[in-house]
This record gives C-alpha cells, structure tokens and sequence, in this order.
C-alpha cells in the first residue's frame, strides 16, 4: 500500500501547522481586541458585584414637583382607566423639557386616579406620578453611585436592548478568544509540558469548591 504523503511529508504537515497557527493567532488576537475592555469592565465589576455588601453606596435622592398645564389635562383623561401604556406625546414632551428626563415610550400604569411612570436605569432608580384629576406631578430619582453604576452594567440590569446587544456580542468575543486560545494550547501542548495539567487545573478547582462548598 503507497504512503499517505500528506501523513508523511513532514515538509506539508509543516505548512499545515503554520497554517493553523498563523489563522489562530489572527483570530486570537482580534477576538482579544474586541473584548479587551469589556473584559476589563465585567473582570472588575465581578469583583466589586462579590462584595457588594462590603462596599458602602452613597444614595442621592432627587425629589421634584411639578403642575401639568391645563390643555395637557385633556390628553390624560383621554388615556386608558386602567392597563399599561405609554403616556401621550405631548405630555411626554413636556416632562421631557420641564423635568429633564426622558419618558419616551416607557409604559405607564394608568388607574382612574393616577398615571404611574417606572424609570430604573443602571445604578437609579426613578418613579413619576401624575394625578389625572389636578394634573399634580410627583418625581423621585435615586441614584446609587458609579460602583452601583457599573455593577447594573454587569448584570444587564435596566441598560436597555442596545447594551443586551452589546453583551452578546461581547460573550461571543470571549468564546472565540477562549477557543482558539485552546487550539493554540494544543499546537505548543508538547513544548510545554505543563500545558494540560494547567488546564486541568482550572477545570478542577472550581468542580471541587462546587462539590465541597456550595450546598
């Protein structure tokens, strides 16, 4: 039977592995560029998310007042009596300009007495209350510094589509950077001996606080 000349040629198997290696140092090191700073973010947050109860917040609470001009009354009282919906245009328009935030088309819980309005956010939290009968407008922001800030960033908490997309991304980033770095391992695995028994360690360590210690 003729030799395989792929399997010995070690002038091709030679070219075969520069291949592979050139392809997954390229992918490496884009992958780690892409998620350099998010790695960096949700490393630090991880720390400060672990000891959340040890970090001591500062909360500054904002509490305003306001009166909802008369003509505005009218497109309160044609919204629903009760169920969830956005509140009209122009009354988002005017909180918008008048209190400085941003309505927009946030659902609000609407009763015969009242339009409630939740805002959370990354590391606040914020209500708004408006009387359908008197047009009285009650609005409360409590913000709970950057620490808290950042920790919501981690989690995805209240930051909105666009940064759950961001996440995503950045997860898939972290896979490939994670993958190739693997493929990589196992291409230097015989020049360095302690490649798999570090790897291996990895693997064992978290396995074994789970079995031990997390109950």
């Amino acid at each position: 039977m003729p030799a395989n000349p792929t399997r010995d040629d070690p002038v091709s198997a030679q070219r075969k592995r520069g291949f592979w290696l050139r392809t997954l140092h390229q992918w490496h090191w884009i992958s780690s560029a892409v998620c350099l700073v998010g790695m960096l973010l949700f490393t630090a947050t991880g720390i400060t998310l672990n000891h959340a109860a040890r970090i001591e917040g500062s909360p500054r609470v904002d509490n305003r007042s306001a009166q909802l001009p008369e003509p505005l009354l009218e497109a309160l009282a044609e919204a629903p009596d009760e169920g969830n919906a956005p509140l009209p245009p122009a009354v988002a328009r005017w909180l918008d300009d008048e209190l400085s935030i941003s309505a927009g088309r946030r659902p609000a819980e609407w009763s015969e007495d009242e339009a409630y309005l939740s805002m959370p956010s990354p590391g606040a939290d914020a209500w708004l209350s408006i009387d359908r009968a008197t047009g009285g407008i009650e609005f409360e922001r409590t913000e709970r510094g950057l620490v808290s800030f950042l920790n919501d960033l981690h989690k995805g908490r209240n930051a909105g589509p666009a940064w759950g997309w961001f996440i995503d991304v950045f997860a898939i980033a972290c896979l490939v950077f994670c993958i190739t770095g693997l493929f990589l391992l196992h291409l230097h695995a015989r020049q360095r001996r302690m490649t798999w028994p570090l790897v291996g360690l990895g693997l064992v360590v978290p396995l074994v606080l789970i079995l031990i210690f997390i109950h």
